[in-house]
């Protein structure tokens, strides 16, 4: 199995609960993964060779739901940390034989590059961007007093808010901490799902929202695959983000810019998994 994954903090303490749901996640993860799946083994109505498809995405859904519940609440009382008013998104991929598992809260986005009839490679969004003004994550904000609404000078910038205070001003609907807007429709729930890999599949790309700020998908998937060197196409898709940045946002502060990608199939000269962040 491989695990990897993208957390782009913010707030005051952006940086330390970032860190912290990082060096957590994983660990939990995999606890909860065996405990479902020795519950699995020991429940005799559950017939794994009948259904392993199927059983397999419930195990990992139900694993990561619990997991991403639990560290949440641990943040919460973690007393060094202050996530009153600071959070973390998290997106998280784990690659199972020739299964992806794809856990996502937040905004940060996967994107898989795979090979078209012709030849060619295309891009497959694999997430949604959880922003405030998508139909379901605005309902539930509002149904729980919560505000979504852009500033005058942020026009297309929907942000949350809670119900009496023009705080915190979060431009995503999920995330770990900000528990100021816990109770007014923020939540840490991740949105799972799976795709079995084919040999079509050759690599996904994992980046915050910073690079998709300013590089479409396809995009992303052509700088990746003309890197000759594997090691170097997170790095280059970091700077190329960088670059795009200066030139069509001038004046506005960049967002954080990371990258992970992971490619499918083997290569003699490097490794599968290479990530890139912009220095703080």
């Amino acid at each position: 199995m491989t695990f990897c994954g993208i957390f782009d903090g913010h707030g005051q303490w952006g940086h330390f609960v970032a860190k912290k749901v990082r060096e957590s996640m994983a660990t939990s993860l995999l606890c909860n993964w065996q405990e479902t799946l020795a519950q699995c083994s020991l429940d005799a109505d559950i017939d794994l060779e009948s259904d392993k498809k199927h059983q397999r995405f419930n195990m990992w859904k139900h694993s990561y739901l619990k997991t991403c519940a639990v560290v949440d609440q641990e943040l919460e009382q973690h007393r060094k940390i202050d996530s009153f008013y600071s959070g973390t998104t998290a997106l998280t991929i784990v690659r199972q034989g020739e299964h992806i598992f794809v856990a996502n809260v937040g905004d940060s986005r996967a994107v898989l590059a795979t090979t078209a009839d012709d030849g060619s490679l295309v891009q497959v969004q694999l997430t949604v961007d959880f922003k405030p003004n998508l139909p379901q994550e605005t309902e539930r904000i509002l149904q729980c007093q919560g505000r979504v609404f852009c500033l005058d000078d942020e026009p297309g910038v929907h942000r949350v808010w809670q119900p009496d205070a023009e705080s915190p001003g979060l431009a995503m609907s999920r995330a770990f901490g900000d528990y100021c807007v816990k109770n007014f429709g923020l939540i840490s729930v991740p949105e799972v799902t799976q795709r079995h890999l084919t040999s079509e599949d050759q690599f996904v790309i994992l980046a915050t929202d910073g690079v998709w700020d300013v590089i479409s998908n396809q995009e992303a998937v052509q700088i990746v695959s003309s890197t000759p060197d594997r090691a170097k196409a997170a790095k280059r898709l970091v700077q190329s983000a960088v670059h795009a940045w200066k030139r069509k946002r001038k004046g506005i502060a960049m967002d954080d810019i990371s990258a992970i990608c992971l490619f499918f199939h083997s290569s003699p000269q490097s490794q599968q998994v290479h990530a890139v962040s912009t220095p703080k």
